[in-house]
């Protein structure tokens, strides 16, 4: 298998008109796996049911979500981590700041594990009209 790839033409951003143009790769994404995808694929591998290992997903996510909204980095060992992020507009004094008002996006960022990131870097690259 290969991750396949397309070119596509962009334009400087903030340039009138798009400034210089150049061909930059673009991921074509080929398909998705679901939960039900990966609940039949892992029950290959392990001697749990697949209620055992929905369920076990199901609270995975529970108790991920707790972690997350408490600001904690939740660390999956060989998977990666996960932590939250935000960004916010900056103000003159600290007593100007107000989160209601100048938080913009508050979000998770996923970094992933060496193996994962590894196997990203060994991946075969096939190009696609």
């Amino acid at each position: 298998m290969a991750i396949k790839y397309k070119l596509i033409e962009k334009g400087e951003p903030g340039v009138v008109g798009g400034g210089t143009k150049k061909w930059y790769a673009n991921i074509v994404t080929d398909g998705e796996e679901t939960i039900d995808d990966l609940v039949k694929a892992i029950e290959k591998f392990s001697a749990l049911s697949e209620a055992d290992i929905r369920g076990v997903i199901i609270a995975l996510e529970n108790v991920m979500q707790d972690a997350l909204a408490n600001g904690k980095i939740v660390r999956l060992d060989k998977i990666g981590s996960l932590y939250p992020s935000l960004s916010s507009e900056g103000t003159a004094t600290p007593e100007e700041f107000n989160a209601q008002k100048h938080v913009r996006n508050i979000k998770v960022n996923y970094r992933p594990g060496k193996r994962l990131s590894d196997s990203m870097k060994a991946a075969v690259l096939q190009r696609v009209k």
